[in-house]
């Protein structure tokens, strides 16, 4: 997200001992508003799905595995790009609109997920990746891609310009108290730096699986100017899917004054990282 809103927006600020995966209550929340999510989400860089499409051996379809697909919205530019998609998602509801929109779809956590056989050329992961233990995951996508496939999450950082990013937390730390996230920390800390945790601990996880090569990073640099309208996208992040109605409508209220007063748009850079690691010949372990 350079971060996600608050520390990625879709990771919550945990204590060292209780890692995103384990926040199961929040990741299995995103399904609240299943539409918004579709429609507010960015879509990734066109120039990183066709890299890994392009970087496998596959067939000229490839077969692509998107773990935590959520509605869809990666799966569906892998689907444009050629390839054949299955989505694992554990929460129905977006499952459900995944499906609608094209994307078939297997409901189960991916630690869990049963894959009956099949095997893949890419196992991706769109702003999913933290939600699965980092060793399990790795070790789960070792054991159904084919030798020479491709593990690749892939996460969007993006950073608030400073003067909205002050009054978000502002509002934030008056709205939602109690909330269990530090709200100015997440919106004012360098984004692209802090998440850089984020993504030692995912190439961390490949190494410790077993069965991949050396894992590295993929960057793409873009940014989207926003309407008060358009920036909608804070109701799909994990600090606010659980935030009651009413107090949920006085944070947005208070969002859409800051961008007003700032001219009722503002231009947000955005940064796509993708750490990625290609299927050696040798088994991986796991469960």
């Amino acid at each position: 997200m350079p971060t996600p809103l608050p520390p990625p927006p879709d990771q919550p600020h945990q204590p060292q001992a209780h890692q995103p995966h384990q926040a199961r209550l929040i990741a299995e929340s995103f399904g609240t508003d299943a539409e918004r999510y579709d429609r507010a989400r960015l879509r990734y860089p066109d120039a990183l799905v066709s890299r890994i499409t392009e970087s496998v051996p596959g067939p000229p379809e490839p077969d692509i595995l998107d773990v935590g697909c959520g509605t869809g919205i990666a799966a569906r530019q892998f689907l444009a790009a050629g390839g054949r998609v299955l989505g694992v998602e554990p929460d129905a509801r977006m499952a459900e609109l995944a499906r609608r929109l094209g994307v078939d779809v297997d409901v189960a956590r991916f630690e869990e997920w049963d894959p009956a056989g099949r095997e893949f050329d890419a196992v991706v992961a769109g702003t999913a990746w933290h939600w699965i233990d980092p060793v399990a995951g790795a070790a789960k996508a070792a054991r159904v891609l084919r030798p020479g496939g491709r593990l690749a999450p892939f996460w969007h950082v993006f950073q608030l310009p400073p003067r909205l990013a002050q009054a978000v937390a502002d509002l934030c730390e008056r709205v939602l108290p109690d909330a269990p996230f530090d709200f100015r920390s997440a919106l004012t800390r360098p984004a692209l730096a802090t998440s850089q945790t984020l993504f030692d601990k995912a190439a961390d996880g490949i190494r410790k699986a077993g069965g991949f090569g050396e894992p590295e990073q993929w960057r793409y640099d873009w940014e989207h100017t926003y309407t008060r309208d358009e920036f909608d996208q804070m109701p799909t992040q994990g600090a606010f899917t659980r935030v009651p109605p009413d107090r949920l409508a006085q944070v947005l209220e208070g969002v859409g004054a800051a961008v007003d007063a700032m001219g009722g748009t503002f231009t947000m850079p955005y940064t796509t990282v993708a750490v990625t690691a290609t299927r050696n010949g040798a088994s991986g372990t796991g469960p």
